[in-house]
């Protein structure tokens, strides 16, 4: 205790001789414009910090923008990427849908060629078909044949007066046209050895009554035996 008694009345003293010294209003100054300046670092102090805690702020919320960005571009990306298979699936599409179409197209064509070509051995075998009806008459006159027409646009052709023991007794062989346009002999009554031959011939000379003569002459030498 006696020291800090001691230590006051030196601080006392000393403050005593400052005042004397530099005066009382020269001190005041000097503790005004301390305190100003106490007062000037207090505001700037309070001002950094808020410009610090609005930057702390703004580096946030630059950060989240940065963040959010980030996941629109990475979104972007991946609808660039999405619409480009898109594309691509359209594209193989539109290939797919050219080439079907010209398939369809080719389809056709063809289609349109078969047609005509049916149309065409349509309209040969009914030619055909009718000549040979107009030969009935003959054919029957001179050959002692019968003609008759069938189911499946077959012709059946019947022979009598060739077995001279039975003059009635027929011999028949049926002829169609086969889809290429060509004779052809389905059933033989008496079967003839020599039938497929005849076919052939026929078919390489288009001469029918030669065809029906030789048939004739086969029935005939086969009731001979």
């Amino acid at each position: 205790e006696d020291e800090i008694v001691l230590f006051e009345r030196e601080m006392k003293e000393f403050w005593t001789k400052l005042k004397s010294i530099y005066g009382t209003e020269q001190i005041n100054q000097t503790l005004a414009l301390r305190d100003s300046c106490k007062e000037s670092i207090k505001a700037l102090s309070e001002k950094w910090s808020k410009k610090l805690k609005e930057g702390d702020l703004m580096v946030d919320k630059i950060q989240e923008y940065s963040n959010e960005i980030l996941q629109q571009s990475q979104r972007i990306s991946e609808n660039e990427e999405h619409l480009t298979e898109i594309k691509s699936n359209l594209n193989k599409e539109e290939e797919q849908k050219k080439d079907l179409t010209d398939s369809i197209q080719e389809l056709k064509e063809e289609l349109m060629k078969k047609k005509e070509i049916i149309s065409s051995k349509n309209k040969a075998t009914k030619e055909r078909m009718e000549r040979l009806c107009k030969s009935k008459v003959l054919f029957e006159e001179r050959l002692g044949l019968e003609i008759r027409r069938i189911h499946n646009e077959q012709l059946q052709f019947i022979f009598r007066h060739i077995d001279h023991k039975d003059p009635d007794k027929p011999y028949v062989f049926t002829l169609s046209i086969n889809e290429q346009g060509d004779y052809e002999v389905t059933s033989c009554t008496p079967p003839l050895d020599c039938i497929a031959e005849l076919q052939l011939k026929v078919r390489e000379t288009n001469n029918f009554s030669a065809f029906i003569a030789n048939i004739r002459k086969a029935f005939t030498a086969l009731s001979y035996k």
